[in-house]
């Protein structure tokens, strides 16, 4: 039987993870790994969760399963932290997921269960996942154009052009915040259009908001969210915990559904079915910290404290390399990614320049030329400026 399986294409930023690791030049720099890291290239435990993983130490008495859906204070503080009070309680389902990663999935499955011939509208670029999960439920899919190459910017009239041609039962993927891969985020008014528009043709939204925090700031980050859960009846909504607490590998995250009151116990009973056939029970360490840290004011306080620090830490490193490379240029070409948010932007270079910063300056980013804003620090951001100018970016 297994010798019928097929190789499977490596996955392309594990790729570079390991090309970057075998490079013995001491001056390399890791843009591409999609994880925050300090200026001591360090992923670190928040202060909070620290504080939180102690206490829970001294407090917890099992390590028994919990609930299908999670634990409940856990779906409520997240639905609070992503909708605040965007809509009434009584709209809400909710389960706990592996990371944003399993939401993404669950939400896909839940898709494919109330609607077998809806089409999934995703953003052109994306998160690669997303197209690979889709790809291997077998779900149908299109592409709407998103990011203009040559402004950096978002092309919202070529995306609404696009997306005007969705139909009553699609899906419309959307990302909360701080796009991956560009950086490029839609505004105020143009998060109202397109919900103008999804009203106007009866699809569904999904929106994934994995980066809560990090563009400008946790209220601002979700306006996009709650504008949409707000006006439409029906959204799926994918968070992830890993980056705005730093927890990437306790696999974090919750899948939202907002509904008709009416309808809302059979949503989440078909919530919790899909984590029974899936993995079961959700894993709980990570949610649990995240529950202590939203519902205790001194631990949520620092919490925030410190996500603050980091924001203000990228937009800092991209107010500085756009410096650089209007020095380096002589131009005003790079100002871009002062203005993208998030850890990523993509620079809209071609393939073999990328594969040139790699070569020759020992620079690694994924292939797109999306590059990771939080693996520099203020000495490595003038290497890298010259050597993007050097290569011909």
């Amino acid at each position: 039987m297994l010798g019928n399986l097929k190789p499977q294409a490596a996955d392309k930023i594990l790729m570079l993870i390991g090309q970057y690791k075998a490079d013995p030049r001491k001056d390399k720099i890791d843009l591409g790994v999609g994880v925050y890291k300090n200026a001591d290239g360090v992923t670190p435990v928040m202060r909070a969760v620290k504080a939180a993983e102690r206490q829970l130490w001294e407090v917890e008495t099992t390590k028994t399963y919990t609930g299908l859906a999670g634990e409940p204070e856990f779906n409520a503080a997240m639905a609070a932290l992503v909708l605040g009070d965007a809509v009434s309680a009584d709209r809400i389902s909710s389960v706990a997921t592996p990371g944003g990663t399993g939401a993404c999935r669950q939400a896909f499955e839940l898709i494919g269960m109330a609607s077998p011939d809806a089409t999934v509208w995703v953003s052109d670029p994306t998160w690669p996942n997303h197209l690979s999960i889709l790809k291997h439920l077998g779900m149908k899919v299109r592409m709407y154009r998103y990011f203009d190459n040559e402004s950096r910017a978002v092309d919202f009239t070529a995306m609404m052009a696009d997306l005007a041609e969705v139909k009553a039962g699609d899906v419309v993927l959307l990302h909360g915040c701080c796009h991956n891969p560009t950086g490029a985020n839609l505004t105020g008014p143009e998060w109202q259009a397109v919900a103008d528009l999804l009203e106007q043709t009866g699809a569904t939204p999904m929106i994934d908001i994995a980066y809560q925090g990090f563009g400008d700031g946790l209220e601002a980050d979700a306006l996009g969210v709650r504008l949409i859960a707000s006006r439409l009846p029906e959204v799926l909504i994918a968070a992830s915990c890993s980056k705005n607490f730093g927890i990437y590998r306790e696999r974090t995250g919750a899948l939202i559904a907002l509904s008709d009151p009416a309808t809302r116990a059979v949503t989440q009973g078909n919530l919790a079915y899909l984590n029974r056939q899936n993995y079961s029970f959700p894993p709980d360490h990570g949610a649990r910290l995240v529950t202590m840290i939203l519902n205790d004011p001194a631990l949520r306080a620092d919490w925030a404290k410190e996500l603050e620090e980091v924001r203000l830490g990228m937009l800092s490193l991209r107010e500085q390399l756009a410096a650089e490379l209007q020095k380096a240029s002589g131009s005003d070409r790079f100002g871009f990614i002062a203005q993208h948010r998030g850890m990523f932007s993509r620079l809209g270079a071609a393939p073999e320049l990328v594969e040139r910063l790699k070569t020759e300056h020992g620079i690694y980013m994924v292939g797109d030329s999306r590059l990771n804003i939080a693996g520099l620090n203020a000495t490595t951001v003038p290497i890298l400026a010259r050597a993007i100018v050097d290569v011909g970016i």
